[in-house]
């Protein structure tokens, strides 16, 4: 089988998503037309992009306030820059999964992606890494990955966040890591061996551990609202982020028509990155109690995000950085829910 068209990152997507979402997401995001050239082979650029597609897709089906967002961008004839996700890890026992970083830097990596930027979150317990693409930092989403200090939680938490995340399993497998491997080897591969790898690349965004226990959970969330996030959504896509000309003013607007959305506008300490968020979403999960049987609860999950870069005058280029402060500004965001 061969893709040489201009359909490529499309129908890679579709092997991890319904056809109707395929649809949708032609209409709604916006890309770069040199990832849109047809070839033999995919590309690693091309298949990044496909994988951002289908966890942004994923996300959507999860945050209602931001699939109601992009559907007006759609009907108003407009296409979402899709700017970064992000995604939670714990650097603490992980059973077979990588801790921390880790289990996505193996992805990232021979994707195509390199750490751009590390970013201390010490009041949430927390390191943040930027993933930004080599080859066009401005066009492919980043992914801002975070991990999670088990070590710098109390005993207790420490021992809860053992129970729930030591049973980890890796979602990765021989169909994946040849996929990886030839990406990183040569920057492309067979139509074949991509279609045939990216649905599994795309369940190691997901949650790898088994159903935690209410009791553990309710720990966690007592000593850290991020770890109590990551024990029922695991590593999917903590949130997306729509790339805005003027974040104030779409905050003022979006307020006034009564949307879900966070209080302020976080600005970066050089004032060119401002960024907020709607509140978390809200989902229903499931938890193990005492007597063994399964209870639900209501707790926070993913979000949409926005944000406004300037030029950095330094570069002449868009400044693709974070910054600490932003980040721990908008993470509060799962606790409000």
């Amino acid at each position: 089988m061969t893709m040489a068209d201009d359909d490529m990152i499309y129908r890679l997507a579709a092997s991890a998503l319904p056809p109707g979402q395929i649809e949708f997401a032609r209409n709604a995001l916006g890309i770069s037309k040199a990832l849109l050239a047809g070839s033999i082979s995919v590309t690693r650029a091309q298949l990044a992009m496909a994988l951002n597609i289908v966890l942004f897709m994923k996300l959507l089906d999860r945050v209602p306030p931001a699939s109601e967002r992009v559907a007006d961008l759609v009907r108003q004839g407009e296409r979402m820059c899709f700017d970064h996700g992000a995604l939670r890890t714990i650097d603490g026992p992980t059973g077979a999964l990588p801790r921390g970083y880790a289990a996505f830097a193996r992805i990232l990596e021979p994707l195509g992606y390199t750490i751009g930027g590390l970013y201390p979150l010490p009041r949430l317990h927390m390191t943040g890494r930027a993933f930004v693409y080599r080859d066009m930092p401005s066009d492919i989403p980043q992914f801002f990955v975070s991990e999670l200090h088990v070590d710098q939680l109390p005993v207790s938490a420490q021992a809860a966040a053992e129970r729930i995340f030591d049973n980890s399993t890796d979602p990765i497998g021989e169909a994946e890591w040849e996929l990886l491997h030839a990406l990183g080897k040569t920057g492309q591969c067979p139509a074949e061996l991509a279609l045939a790898g990216l649905p599994g690349l795309v369940r190691a965004f997901g949650r790898c551990h088994d159903t935690p226990s209410l009791a553990d959970y309710e720990t966690l969330l007592a000593h850290s609202a991020e770890a109590a996030w990551i024990a029922t959504e695991g590593n999917a896509f903590n949130h997306a982020t729509e790339r805005v000309t003027d974040v104030e003013a779409l905050a003022a607007s979006l307020k006034a028509r009564g949307a879900p959305l966070k209080d302020s506008v976080e600005i970066s300490a050089n004032g060119r990155v401002r960024q907020t968020a709607f509140l978390a979403a809200k989902v229903v999960r499931e938890f193990m109690l005492a007597d063994g049987t399964i209870g639900k609860r209501e707790v926070p999950g993913s979000f949409h995000e926005f944000i406004s870069r300037d030029i950095d005058p330094a570069t002449g280029a868009l400044d693709l950085t974070f910054d600490s402060g932003n980040a721990t500004g908008i993470f509060s965001v799962t606790r409000l829910a």
